[in-house]
C-alpha cells in the first residue's frame, strides 16, 4: 500500500473520531452541562483500550505522513486549491499534535477530567484567550477546508461549479462551525461557572 493510500485509509478513521469529536464540541451549544452529558455517552467508545491506541497511531500516522507528502510536492503544488489542501493539512497536523498531547498531559500530570471546563477555561483567561479563541477557530476551519479540497479532488472531472461547491460548503460548515464553537467556550452563549482547578491552570 503506497503512502497516500495509507494517508487517505487513516484519514477516514481520524475523520469518524473528529466529527464524532466536533458534535460533541457542536452540544456545548446547549450549554456546558449539554456538553459533558454528550462525553460522557460517546467516551467509553474512544477510550477503548483498543480504540484509543489506534486512533492515537492514526493522529502520528496523519501527521507524518501529511508532512511527508506536503514536502515532496512543495515545488510542484500550484494552484489555489493544491496550496489550501497543504495549508490546512500543515495546520491540522500542527494542531493534532499538541491538541492530543495537552488532552495526555492533563489526564496524565494534572489529574484532571479533561472535559469542556478544561478548554474553556483558556478561553476566559487573558492573555490565553488570545491564542486559544483562533486556535481552535482556525482547527475547525482547516478540518472542514481539507476535506472540502479532498472532495474538489474527487470531482474534478465534474463542472466547475460542482467543484466549487464541493470545496465551498464544506467550508463553510466549518466556518459556521468554528464560530459556534468559540462562542460556547467563551462563555457568550451560556454564563460559565468553570471549577477552581481548571482556572489554576492559568495563574
Amino acid at each position: 500500500m503506497s503512502i497516500r493510500k495509507a494517508h487517505r485509509l487513516s484519514a477516514c478513521v481520524l475523520a469518524a473520531y473528529l466529527l464524532l469529536h466536533l458534535g460533541n464540541h457542536l452540544v456545548a451549544v446547549a450549554g456546558a452541562h449539554a456538553h459533558i452529558a454528550f462525553m460522557e455517552a460517546i467516551r467509553p467508545l474512544y477510550r477503548h483500550a483498543v480504540v484509543e491506541p489506534v486512533l492515537l497511531a492514526c493522529v502520528l500516522f496523519q501527521c507524518g505522513s501529511g508532512t511527508w507528502m506536503v514536502r515532496q510536492k512543495w515545488k510542484k503544488r500550484s494552484g489555489l486549491v493544491a496550496w489550501l489542501q497543504a495549508g490546512s493539512g500543515i495546520y491540522l497536523a500542527l494542531f493534532l499534535l499538541f491538541h492530543v498531547g495537552a488532552v495526555l498531559f492533563g489526564r496524565a500530570a494534572l489529574k484532571l477530567d479533561t472535559n469542556f471546563y478544561y478548554a474553556a477555561a483558556g478561553f476566559v483567561r487573558m492573555p490565553y484567550a488570545l491564542f486559544f479563541a483562533p486556535y481552535y477557530f482556525l482547527s475547525v476551519c482547516a478540518l472542514f477546508t481539507h476535506l472540502g479540497c479532498a472532495i474538489y479532488w474527487q470531482v474534478q472531472a465534474r463542472s466547475l461549479t460542482v467543484r466549487r461547491l464541493a470545496l465551498g460548503i464544506p467550508a463553510g460548515v466549518g466556518l459556521l462551525a468554528a464560530l459556534l464553537i468559540d462562542l460556547a467556550f467563551a462563555g457568550m452563549l451560556h454564563p460559565l461557572d468553570i471549577p477552581a482547578p481548571y482556572l489554576t491552570i492559568y495563574q
